[in-house]
C-alpha cells in the first residue's frame, strides 16, 4: 500500500454523478437506488425491473455484471443461471447466445415470460435515454485490467461517464478499475467487519475510491463506520435496506444513498419524511413518466 496515497475527497466533486454528492446538499435526503432495479415488482436485473425502478422514482439503479464464456458482458447477480432463468450452468461456461436464449422472467411471474438477460450494452443505452438516471454497476468476482474495458467501453460509448459509479467487493477488481479506467468513479463494497476503521480508510485511499458501500447489517457491529468514511471525504451508499426502521436509522447516520428492493416505497417514505425534493419534483422521469421501448443490441 502506497503511504503517500490519500482518500479521494469528493466533497466538492463536480461535475460528475449525483452519487458523488453528499446528502447534505439535498437537505439530508439520501438518493434512492433500485437494487437490481425494482426487483419487488419485476424480475431482478432485467430491463423490466429497471423500467419499474425509473417509474418508482429511483435516482439510480444498481446492477451486476458478469462475463460469459465468449467474454461478453451480461447483467446477472448469481454465478449460475439456475436462480433466475430456465437454464442451468455457470455464466462463465455459457456463450452470450446461450444466455440470451434463456427466459429470465417466468420464474418471477408468468406475466414476465420472455424477458431476457440483458447485456450491459443494452442497459447502458437504456440509461442514456433517461438523463436523470444514474448507474451503480457492480463487477462480480475478480476482474483484470484486460477485463475492465469490456464494461467501461459501453459506459463511455453511451456518454455515461458522469452518471456512473463502478463498484466491487474485491480490492483487486477495484485496483484494476483504477488502473484501466481511472476516469470513472469507483467504490468498494463492504460486507465483512474491517480490522480497523483506520485500515479501511487507508485501503479506500490506496484504491482511490469515491465511496465505501457497507451492508446495512454491518453498521450495527461497526457504528462508527459511516462517520469515519465520510470524515475521509468519501460517500456512503448503504445496501440493502427495505424497512422503515432501517431507513430511519440510515437517515440518522447521514448516508448519501440507500440501495433497496423497494424504491417505490423508499421514495414515497422520503417524500413524506422530508418533503419532495426539488430534483424529484422537476424530474421528468418521476413515477408515471413515459418509458420508451429498448431494442436488443447485443445478440
Amino acid at each position: 500500500m502506497s503511504p503517500d496515497r490519500t482518500a479521494t475527497d469528493v466533497s466538492h466533486a463536480s461535475p460528475g454523478p449525483r452519487l458523488l454528492r453528499p446528502a447534505a446538499e439535498r437537505a439530508g435526503r439520501p438518493l434512492v437506488v433500485g437494487h437490481r432495479g425494482n426487483s419487488s415488482v419485476a424480475p431482478q436485473n432485467t430491463l423490466a425491473a429497471f423500467e419499474a425502478a425509473c417509474r418508482a422514482g429511483a435516482d439510480a439503479i444498481e446492477l451486476d455484471v458478469r462475463l460469459t464464456a465468449d467474454r461478453r458482458t451480461v447483467v446477472l447477480h448469481d454465478d449460475v443461471v439456475d436462480v433466475t432463468t430456465d437454464g442451468t450452468g455457470r455464466v462463465d461456461a455459457l456463450t452470450l447466445a446461450e444466455v440470451r436464449a434463456l427466459d429470465a422472467g417466468s420464474s418471477f411471474s408468468r406475466a414476465f415470460a420472455g424477458q431476457r438477460v440483458p447485456t450491459f450494452e443494452e442497459v447502458a443505452r437504456f440509461a442514456a435515454q433517461r438523463p436523470g438516471l444514474e448507474l451503480l454497476v457492480e463487477l462480480k468476482g475478480v476482474w483484470s485490467v484486460d477485463d475492465v474495458p469490456l464494461v467501461t467501453r459501453h459506459v463511455d460509448a453511451a456518454g455515461l461517464a458522469d452518471r456512473t459509479v463502478v463498484q466491487s467487493f474485491w480490492p483487486p477488481t477495484v485496483a484494476a478499475l483504477r488502473d484501466a479506467a481511472g476516469h470513472l468513479a469507483r467504490a468498494l463494497l463492504l460486507v465483512l467487519r474491517p480490522d480497523s476503521l483506520d485500515e479501511l480508510v487507508a485501503v479506500c485511499a490506496d484504491l482511490g475510491v469515491v465511496a465505501c458501500n457497507p451492508d446495512v447489517a454491518l453498521l450495527a457491529h461497526e457504528p462508527g463506520l459511516v462517520e469515519a468514511v465520510r470524515g475521509a471525504g468519501l460517500r456512503v451508499h448503504c445496501w440493502t435496506a427495505n424497512t422503515t426502521d432501517e431507513w430511519e436509522d440510515l437517515l440518522g447516520r447521514g448516508v448519501d444513498a440507500i440501495m433497496t428492493d423497494r424504491p417505490d416505497r423508499l421514495a414515497g417514505w422520503l417524500d413524506a419524511r422530508l418533503g419532495r425534493s426539488p430534483e424529484r419534483a422537476a424530474d421528468p422521469l418521476a413515477p408515471g413518466a413515459a418509458v420508451h421501448a429498448v431494442p436488443s443490441f447485443d445478440g
